[in-house]
């Protein structure tokens, strides 16, 4: 699961993320973000809008890409498992952690956090 990254093009790739079934590349200059592995567990964001990413994270079975400089943030993989944070506002997210299924986005300046 997630071994053939033949498609992938590496050039320009700044960070590359893993969960345990997938993989995702950044090039953190221009903000695209390549996707490979079991699609299940997000090995596959091709139908996503990625544009712009400025910070990856994972869990076990999930990706979440944000845009520190927007706020807008997008999770994909296993849904059952916190796949979705599209109802969430990133704006003024400092950091995110992440446990095997969940994640929390912290607000440093504010003390504002966010668990899913």
């Amino acid at each position: 699961c997630g071994g053939a990254c033949g498609d992938v093009d590496f050039a320009g790739v700044t960070d590359v993320y893993s969960n345990e079934y997938a993989f995702a590349a950044l090039n953190k200059d221009t903000g695209k973000v390549q996707c490979w592995g079991d699609s299940r567990f997000g090995g596959n964001c091709s139908d996503l809008d990625l544009d712009g990413v400025t910070e990856v994270y994972s869990t076990s079975w999930l990706f979440m890409a944000l845009n520190k400089n927007t706020g807008k943030a997008q999770c994909w993989g296993r849904s059952k498992a916190a796949g979705s944070c599209s109802d969430l506002d990133f704006a003024g997210v400092t950091d995110v952690y992440s446990t095997a299924e969940d994640f929390v986005a912290l607000n440093k300046n504010t003390g504002k956090a966010q668990c899913w």
